[in-house]
C-alpha cells in the first residue's frame, strides 16, 4: 500500500462502520481539539525545556559537574525504561489514567525545584545534596514524560493526521517559548546569583501554569464531539475484533509484536533523527562552540535558532507533505551527514569554526528534525488498524526515546 493511500485512509476511518450506522463526522468547532492537542504537545516537553534552559543556574550552583549532559542521560534512560513497561502492558492500562498521573508527577517535580531553591539551596554554591535531589526530579520528569508523551501520541494516532501534526508542532512550540523566556530573562535580569535564581524560578513557574492548563484541557478533550466520535469508532472496532476472535488476552503479546513489526522502519527513521539531534543538541551547542563576538549570548542564539526552525519544520507538513515513506526514512539516515559537518566546526578550516556556518547548520538541524519527525509520526500509526493505532503511536515514541538516550550518550564523545 502506498504512503499516499495510507494518508487518505486516515481521513476516512468511518469505513470501520457499516453504512447504516455511519453518521456525519462532527466538526472540530473553533479548532478546539486541535488547540488542545497542540497545548498538550507543548506541555509535556516544557518541564524538560525548563530544566535544560536553566542549566546556567544549575551550572553556577554545581560547577564541578556537566549538568546538561547528566540531566539528558538521566531523563532519557529513565524515560526509556518506563516506556518499555508501557508498551509491554499497553493493553492492560488506560491511556487516560497514564496521562493524568504523568501530568501530576510533572507538577510535583516542577513545584519542588523553586521550593528547594527558596528554602534549602538559597543560591549557595556547592550544595551537592540539592544537585542529587534535582537529578532525582529530572528522573521523575522522565517517568512522567513516558506516561504523558506515550499516551498523547498514542491518542493522536487514533485521530486524523492534523491532530498528530498539532501534537508534534506543540513540542516545538515548547522549545520556542522557553527560548524566548531565556532571552527575556537574560536581557532583564543581571547575570549574578540573584538574577540566575529569578530566571530559573520564572521558567519553572511558567511551566507549572502551562501544565495545570494541560490537565484541564486533557480532561475536557474526551467530551468534545469529534473526539468522542473517534473514541466510539475505536470501541466498536475492538468489540468487532472480540466477536471475531473471542478472548484476545492470549494474543496481546503477539499483537504488540505485530505492530512493532509493521511500524519498525518508521521507528528506525525516528530513532536515527534523534540520535543525530541529541548527540549535537544541546550539549555541543552549549559547551563546545564559542564566540568572541557574541560571548554568552552565542549558545542562547543557537538554541533559539534550533527551536524556531524545529517549529517551522513541524508546521510545514499541512502545506508540504512528503507522502513517500521510503524517501522520508532515507532522509532521516541522510542526517548522519550533520556529524562530520559539526565536527568540522570544531576542528576544520578557520571559516568553518566561525559563527555563520555553525548557525546555519544548527537551523538546518532543527528544520530537518521537525519536518521528518512530523512526517513519520503522521504516517506510522496509519499503517495499522484503528484499534491498534494507540499502541503504534506509543511504539514510535519508544523508538524516539531510544534515539534520545543513544544520542545523549554519544554526545559525550565531543568531550574526548
Amino acid at each position: 500500500m502506498g504512503a499516499t493511500t495510507v494518508i487518505a485512509d486516515s481521513e476516512s476511518t468511518t469505513s470501520l462502520l457499516p453504512p447504516s450506522s455511519n453518521p456525519k463526522i462532527p466538526k472540530d468547532t473553533f479548532h478546539i481539539a486541535y488547540i488542545i492537542y497542540f497545548t498538550l504537545g507543548t506541555g509535556y516537553l516544557l518541564p524538560w525545556n525548563a530544566f535544560i534552559t536553566a542549566v546556567d543556574y544549575f551550572s553556577y550552583l554545581y560547577p564541578d559537574v556537566m549538568v546538561d549532559r547528566i540531566f539528558a542521560i538521566v531523563y532519557m534512560i529513565i524515560g526509556l525504561i518506563c516506556l518499555l513497561f508501557i508498551v509491554a502492558f499497553a493493553n492492560k492500562t488506560s491511556a487516560f489514567v497514564r496521562i493524568n498521573v504523568g501530568m501530576f508527577l510533572f507538577v510535583v517535580a516542577l513545584v519542588t525545584v523553586p521550593l528547594m531553591d527558596v528554602f534549602y539551596v538559597k543560591g549557595s554554591i556547592g550544595v551537592y545534596s540539592g544537585f542529587y535531589v534535582t537529578v532525582g526530579l529530572v528522573g521523575l520528569c522522565g517517568i512522567a514524560d513516558a506516561l504523558v508523551q506515550g499516551g498523547v501520541i498514542g491518542a493522536a494516532g487514533e485521530l486524523p493526521d492534523r491532530y498528530m501534526q498539532a501534537t508534534v508542532a506543540g513540542t516545538a512550540a515548547s522549545g520556542v517559548l522557553v527560548s524566548l523566556l531565556r532571552i527575556l530573562t537574560k536581557a532583564v535580569y543581571t547575570q549574578d546569583a540573584q538574577g540566575l535564581r529569578r530566571s530559573a524560578n520564572l521558567y519553572f513557574i511558567f511551566s507549572i501554569a502551562v501544565m495545570i492548563l494541560c490537565i484541564i484541557f486533557y480532561n475536557v478533550a474526551h467530551r468534545l464531539p469529534v473526539i468522542k466520535y473517534y473514541n466510539d469508532l475505536k470501541i466498536q472496532a475492538l468489540n468487532e475484533e472480540k466477536e471475531d476472535k473471542g478472548d484476545l488476552t492470549p494474543e496481546l503479546w503477539r499483537s504488540t509484536l505485530d505492530i512493532v513489526g509493521t511500524v519498525k522502519w518508521y521507528g528506525f527513521g525516528i530513532l536515527s533523527i534523534y540520535v543525530v539531534t541529541l548527540c549535537i543538541f544541546p550539549g555541543y551547542i552549549t559547551e563546545d562552540v564559542h564566540s568572541q563576538l557574541l560571548k554568552d549570548w552565542y549558545p542562547i542564539i543557537l538554541i533559539t535558532g534550533f527551536n524556531v526552525f524545529d517549529l517551522v519544520g513541524k508546521s510545514l507538513t499541512p502545506i508540504l507533505f512528503l507522502d513517500n515513506a521510503k524517501v522520508a526514512i532515507g532522509a532521516c539516515f541522510a542526517r548522519l551527514l550533520f556529524l562530520p559537518l559539526f565536527y568540522g566546526c570544531l576542528h576544520g578550516p578557520k571559516f568553518f569554526r566561525t559563527e555563520f556556518p555553525v548557525t546555519i547548520l544548527t537551523c538546518l538541524l532543527g528544520l530537518t528534525n521537525g519536518y521528518l519527525t512530523s512526517v513519520l509520526m503522521m504516517l506510522g500509526p496509519k499503517t495499522v488498524q484503528l484499534q491498534k493505532a494507540e499502541i503504534a503511536g506509543t511504539v514510535l515514541v519508544l523508538f524516539l526515546v531510544i534515539g534520545l538516550a543513544i544520542g545523549s550518550v554519544v554526545s559525550w564523545f565531543w568531550v574526548i
